[in-house]
């Protein structure tokens, strides 16, 4: 690999407290007993990087924390798993974020999370130029989490990663100010892939078909359209290649927390591999099975082995 940082990440770093399985009726009840509750490491960027980093993938993180004992807690636990903190900025004026996670019998999440955390603080300003030096694969984890990345900021932030010759790909979340496919163009079509859900994806777009709802990303200049959908697995299109890759058939879902980071980040380690787009998608639909299979997302991708040992037929050298 010709660049000396394969994976550019830039998102939130943040701590999930989560409880499972929580009824939510605990809310009037007052009190209630959970199976597990534990401490982790979240936030969509460290959860990809984390990832990567477990893969054998030379990994910076961009993202910004509080000077506090959480901050000093993930950045410790970044240094252990060999993630390059030298981009994350440490503010004293905010709190490290930490969400309280409430998982349900089905494995679904319910978030609890403080505005005055650093989940939603990182600022186009605290990405240094020289960040970007090194990279091959950039991943802006999660468009609409940050408020001050808005398309014209994620527009700079592209074009200038973008005359680096990186490879530009982003996560995304669901809007937060009603924002349509439209409003977003400038910053779209720039991107190499992107990877909504389908509910997001269906809500910024005002689409339902899956096709159609690939095509307006395709319209408005993004090269390749990941549609994560959950039990259903994948579905990959771009102008001249359309796939449904099948989910990995046997996982017992108990939580899905950092599935759909996990999901991107396989798929980011597959590409960078050179795998055709099927094979990254089933490496990153097999990558997800495994995460839903336990509480949490930190720490449950431990090597590529677990992966592959789903993934029949798939090589890496």
């Amino acid at each position: 690999m010709g660049n000396s940082t394969d994976f550019i990440i830039i998102g939130a770093a943040i701590i999930d407290v989560l409880a499972q399985p929580v009824n939510l009726d605990v809310f009037s009840t007052g009190s209630q007993s959970a199976e597990q509750i534990a401490m982790q490491t979240g936030g969509d960027a460290l959860n990809e990087a984390s990832v990567l980093a477990a893969l054998g993938g030379s990994v910076r993180l961009i993202s910004k924390i509080g000077q506090d004992s959480a901050g000093e807690f993930l950045l410790d636990t970044c240094r252990k798993r060999g993630i390059k903190t030298d981009s994350i900025s440490q503010d004293p004026a905010i709190s490290t974020g930490i969400n309280v996670v409430f998982v349900d019998a089905d494995g679904e999440r319910h978030f609890i999370t403080s505005p005055n955390g650093s989940l939603r603080k990182l600022c186009p300003s605290d990405i240094p130029d020289d960040a970007l030096e090194d990279g091959a694969i950039l991943c802006f984890a999660s468009i609409f989490v940050a408020p001050t990345f808005d398309n014209a900021a994620l527009a700079n932030l592209f074009s200038y990663a973008k005359q680096k010759g990186m490879i530009l790909c982003a996560d995304m979340t669901k809007r937060k100010n009603g924002e349509n496919i439209a409003d977003m163009k400038d910053c779209l079509s720039l991107l190499d892939y992107i990877f909504p859900n389908y509910e997001e994806a269906a809500l910024l777009t005002g689409l339902n078909d899956w096709d159609e709802i690939a095509e307006a990303f395709l319209d408005c200049g993004v090269k390749h359209v990941i549609l994560k959908a959950g039990k259903k697995g994948c579905f990959i299109k771009s102008k001249s290649e359309r796939f449904w890759i099948p989910a990995y058939p046997s996982a017992k879902c108990i939580d899905t927390t950092g599935a759909g980071d996990t999901f991107t980040a396989c798929f980011l380690y597959a590409l960078r591999k050179g795998l055709s787009l099927p094979e990254c998608g089933q490496f990153a639909n097999s990558g997800a099975s495994i995460c839903i299979e336990q509480v949490g997302a930190s720490g449950i991708i431990q090597n590529i082995d677990q992966i592959l040992e789903r993934c029949p037929g798939i090589s890496i050298g």
